[in-house]
């Protein structure tokens, strides 16, 4: 297949496949970004996924030679959200952060750069990852390429609907409360939230909202994800903690099926109320296709304070806030103004203002209480099974940003997000699974959650799951 050829058939490859078609020097890196780019001003202008475009900077960099790295030439986005990229803008989804330029590379930019990626812009986010929508004022909203009246989810939403419509075969994302598994969900994709400390934040952050956030990214395929792991995971020099450590290849990992796993499954809330009888099906399937694989699947789930769960959540979050936009208003040499964030931006911000320090130190304390109910949890079973959202997804502003009702918004978002947070408390991995789309042509997210540590096994299951129920070649009308 000639090099012009391959081009044409892009978008049905996926990272691994189109790194080892450049190092066969079957296409070239040129012609990838090219195949890109072209997809990108094709099908992007309804969905409003990639904000900020690098094709100038993108083209230099596949000019010259691919280098050795295990995704030499690949395309690839960034999201706009606490990644910097030397040179260029990150504004957080943020009026606030329009003018910001880093003067340097985050480490996990500097390790994708190791890994031979190229860097074809920023994806949209919702400001600040505050939202499990992708709306921001300062760009618009993207749209889910399933239905344009429905949201794609968030905060990770415009790197879910560039790899679901195939503008790159992976892009990074941040997860702080489901960030990116939710997105992944809505639009059909892949996404892993690795274990707390598996991925660095620095050198700039040790930790992202008290280790609630995590780093990594959304893909078309497992082995995608693997292979990013592979190449961006460890600790840095200085950082506060890190995850246990790991020492084989991911990528590895996943050629084979996991030995047999106890495997629970729930498909009601932690409180046992209900959730979208589609999404408690798609669970039910699930678990019926892991017991046919040979695990032992049973009914059962830990018992979280979900209460205790949202407050401690809320406190963290508005204490985090407040502190980046007092920050930001050092930079600016003046305090960020109302009119510069976004209404529940400001609302959350003003109540981290006001609370006791004591406060924040009660919601860490309670959060790593749930850890250790999760802990004894995962003493009994290797793997527990839930929708990744209450429900599908959703139409476009049920959880918006202009509202100024901020404890609606609150109770919005964590109604939809109610089986995500909790790992991002308690640090566990966990990963969204696209085996199931409902009868209205919506994509249904199934979530795999493993102890502390043990990323390996989340991705190993969501392999063997990609073998027995393959999804990539299910594409979004239109792409």
């Amino acid at each position: 297949m000639t090099g012009t050829a391959i081009v044409d058939s892009y978008d049905s490859y996926d990272a691994v496949g189109l790194a080892e078609l450049v190092r066969r020097r079957e296409v070239s890196p040129a012609e990838l970004v090219d195949a890109a780019i072209g997809r990108i001003e094709r099908l992007d202008g309804p969905i409003n996924s990639v904000i900020h475009r690098l094709f100038d900077e993108a083209r230099r960099q596949a000019a010259e030679p691919a280098g050795e790295g295990a995704l030499a030439g690949v395309p690839f986005l960034l999201k706009d959200l606490n990644i910097q990229y030397r040179g260029q803008r990150t504004g957080n989804g943020s009026r606030a952060w329009s003018s910001h330029v880093a003067a340097h590379d985050s480490t996990i930019t500097e390790r994708y750069r190791a890994a031979g990626l190229i860097v074809l812009g920023f994806t949209n986010t919702a400001e600040l990852g505050l939202a499990c929508e992708t709306a921001p004022a300062a760009h618009g909203p993207t749209r889910n390429p399933w239905d344009l009246t429905r949201s794609v989810g968030g905060s990770t939403g415009g790197a879910a609907a560039a790899v679901a419509t195939r503008l790159v075969p992976a892009a990074h994302g941040t997860d702080g409360g489901g960030s990116i598994r939710i997105p992944s969900a809505h639009c059909g994709v892949f996404g892993l939230k690795p274990t707390r400390g598996r991925n660095p934040f620095g050198p700039d952050l040790g930790e992202g909202w008290n280790g609630l956030s995590a780093h990594h990214a959304i893909t078309r395929t497992v082995r995608d994800s693997a292979v990013l792991l592979d190449v961006s995971h460890g600790p840095s020099p200085g950082d506060p903690y890190a995850a246990p450590a790991f020492t084989g290849r991911y990528a590895e990992v996943i050629e084979r099926d996991p030995a047999r796993l106890r495997v629970a499954f729930q498909t009601v809330r932690h409180d046992g109320s209900p959730i979208d009888p589609a999404n408690a099906e798609a669970v039910r399937r699930t678990a019926a296709l892991l017991e046919r694989l040979g695990h032992e699947v049973e009914e059962a789930r830990p018992e979280i304070d979900e209460a205790l769960l949202k407050r401690s959540t809320r406190v963290i979050v508005a204490s985090n806030l407040a502190h980046a936009l007092h920050v930001r208003g050092v930079a600016l040499g003046r305090p960020v103004r109302e009119d510069e964030v976004e209404p529940i931006t400001w609302l959350w911000a003003q109540e981290g203002a006001r609370q006791e320090a004591r406060a924040l130190a009660a919601a860490v304390a309670a959060v790593h209480g749930l850890g250790r109910k999760l802990g004894a949890f995962f003493q009994k079973h290797d793997i527990l099974l839930t929708s990744t959202t209450a429900q599908p997804p959703l139409p476009l502003g049920t959880v918006d940003m202009q509202s100024r009702d901020l404890d609606a918004f609150y109770e919005a978002l964590r109604d939809h997000s109610a089986f995500t947070s909790i790992y991002n408390s308690t640090g566990v991995p966990a990963a969204s699974v696209p085996l199931w789309w409902g009868e209205q042509g919506l994509p249904l997210g199934v979530q795999i959650a493993a102890p502390l540590g043990e990323d390996a096994r989340v991705l190993q299951l969501a392999a063997q799951l990609e073998r027995a129920e393959p999804w990539q070649d299910r594409r979004p009308p239109g792409v």
